[in-house]
């Protein structure tokens, strides 16, 4: 028997009866087996492909003051998680503090106080804004966790980066968020994070790297340095930098697989010793452990440059 296509603002991720019903489709042709029934009231095209924010739009078309948070919105918003959070893959569904909880397979239900702004619209959905997002995870994460995080929200790459990178919220914007909820969850955590995320993180790994440099007693590095070239163009784009000390620090992560990276990273390494730097290649093995590889790689290219520890 032939199908009803459906609209084609239904066929790009999941939907809810309330939005087929809407939009004049019916119940007997949700009930077709080329739509997946992810939660009750909520379809799915099979051939959809449906990938973050459309994959989630349903759940805040079940009505008007259901949004998404916490790891569902982080998600959204492509905010950085640490492999533990990644793997929450619940939905995370707020509404205002005073309604009904969200109950229903697969979701996570938070009845929430928000403060104006603290709900937007983005891609689609009804979601917190990033700053809120950030603070509603400090009620499921460490402080490490919420630094990669933080970092993600916050990094900004200005024109003379070969891609430039706005940021989702400020530092200044944590600072408000938190101030503006001091009985939160996780609110020790989220004001000890605060003090550690940094402007032009691109991603976990670079975040953990900093961490464990620091906290080995080793000097901060300096992010969103760039290495300028004789003719006044930029040439060099370290993940991080040492500049008193021309010491670069560069993370190779599965991208650098590739052979064509390949060659672009040795002729990176050699353009840095050209420009009197030292470049310190990282990779994830050297991330690992409770005394990690880093530490000592980036030690020694400091002190072959004339750094002692105090």
């Amino acid at each position: 028997m032939h199908r009803a296509q459906l609209p084609e603002h239904l066929t790009a991720g999941s939907f809810s009866l309330r939005m087929s019903d809407k939009s004049g489709v019916s119940r007997t042709r949700t009930e077709a087996k080329d739509l997946a029934t992810v939660s009750r009231g909520i379809r799915v095209p099979l051939d959809s492909g449906a990938k973050g924010a459309a994959a989630l739009q349903a759940y805040t078309e079940l009505d008007d003051s259901s949004a998404l948070t916490h790891v569902s919105a982080a998600r959204v918003w492509g905010a950085a998680l640490s492999w533990r959070l990644e793997d929450d893959w619940r939905v995370h569904l707020g509404r205002r503090s005073g309604l009904s909880m969200p109950r229903r397979v697969n979701v996570v239900g938070h009845l929430m106080t928000l403060l104006p702004g603290e709900l937007v619209e983005y891609d689609g959905v009804r979601l917190t804004s990033p700053a809120r997002t950030w603070l509603d995870l400090a009620s499921m994460a460490g402080v490490d966790e919420l630094v990669v995080a933080g970092d993600s929200l916050v990094c900004f790459h200005g024109p003379e980066f070969p891609a430039l990178r706005e940021p989702l919220c400020t530092v200044a914007e944590l600072r408000a968020i938190v101030a503006d909820h001091p009985g939160a969850r996780g609110i020790r955590a989220a004001r000890a994070a605060l003090e550690l995320i940094r402007v032009g993180a691109d991603s976990q790994p670079e975040t953990t790297m900093r961490l464990a440099l620091v906290r080995a007693g080793l000097p901060e590095p300096e992010l969103n340095h760039v290495l300028w070239g004789v003719h006044g163009a930029p040439v060099l784009w370290p993940d991080a930098a040492y500049v008193q000390w021309r010491v670069s620090i560069q993370y190779d992560g599965a991208g650098h697989a590739g052979s064509e990276q390949y060659l672009r990273d040795i002729r990176r390494e050699s353009l840095t010793r050209e420009y009197g730097w030292v470049e310190v290649r990282v990779s994830k093995d050297d991330l690992v452990g409770d005394h990690p590889a880093v530490v000592r790689k980036v030690r020694a290219a400091l002190e072959s440059r004339g750094w002692r520890a105090r």
